[in-house]
């Protein structure tokens, strides 16, 4: 249900549970836990990529799964399979690459849209599907969404569950980039793969503090710059960037 392989430095996920649109059961759902957790302690891994098979991304929820008797209930699903995701995503201190592929709909645009950068196929879709069957956004939906495309959208999105294309979603700030289908694939490996080449640390450092901007003061912001500044001087890439802008060449940055 769930690919994975290293390759130049890029952890590469790939959802494969096609023929239901990789809608997650439990089993996925753990197996793609235990891969977040493989990549964030494998060093060789300096950027992640998530992507799926086929024409889909995700279809969110199995909902066979949930609404089987002797099946997990709302609560162990969001409890277990969907919040820990969403944590592992934003708390891996590497990047990670959203490479949707097709239709994102319901937890699997929430999954998405919690990861550092999400570019998609123009033929690609998202929605906000929860509604449709009397329930909530989760997996984080409700934090993310408002916070990239503001709260009036954010809330017609989430309550009519109107479909958004990838150039709509480009245009509003949901997503980074739209690719043509033709080149989405090699788009798509090529910016992972340039984050892979660059300094992890400084990177992962990064991401710690766009994660605690959502609930720091401007003051509580510029302390923990600070701070996080002197790790990152303190880096073997910042010395390698440092004598590489001297000499004039292309740095090797060795995500240490």
């Amino acid at each position: 249900m769930i690919q994975f392989e290293i390759k130049e430095g890029v952890g590469k996920i790939t959802l494969n549970r096609a023929d239901k649109y990789h809608a997650f059961v439990r089993e996925m759902a753990l197996q793609l836990q235990d891969v977040l957790d493989k990549f964030n302690d494998e060093k060789s891994v300096r950027a992640i990529l998530i992507t799926a098979t086929g024409k889909a991304f995700c279809a969110g929820q199995d909902l066979g799964e949930a609404t089987d008797p002797n099946g997990p209930d709302l609560t162990q699903i969001v409890q277990e399979h969907y919040n820990p995701i969403i944590r592992k995503i934003r708390n891996i201190e590497k990047p990670i690459v959203a490479a949707v592929n097709g239709v994102a709909a319901g937890a699997g645009a929430s999954i998405a849209l919690a990861c550092d950068i999400v570019v998609a196929t123009e033929s690609a879709t998202f929605i906000q599907a929860f509604s449709k069957i009397g329930l909530i956004p989760d997996s984080g939906g409700t934090f993310f969404l408002p916070r990239l495309i503001g709260m009036q959208k954010a809330a017609a999105l989430m309550m009519t569950a109107e479909p958004v294309s990838a150039k709509d979603a480009e245009k509003m700030g949901m997503i980074y980039k739209a690719f043509s289908d033709e080149s989405f694939k090699q788009e798509s490996w090529k910016l992972v793969s340039k984050l892979a080449g660059m300094p992890t640390k400084g990177l992962g450092l990064t991401k710690r503090l766009l994660n605690a901007s959502y609930s720091n003061n401007l003051e509580e912001q510029l302390d923990m710059e600070d701070k996080c500044q002197t790790i990152a001087g303190n880096t073997t890439d910042f010395k390698e960037g440092i004598e590489a802008f001297f000499e004039k060449r292309k740095p090797n940055f060795k995500g240490e």
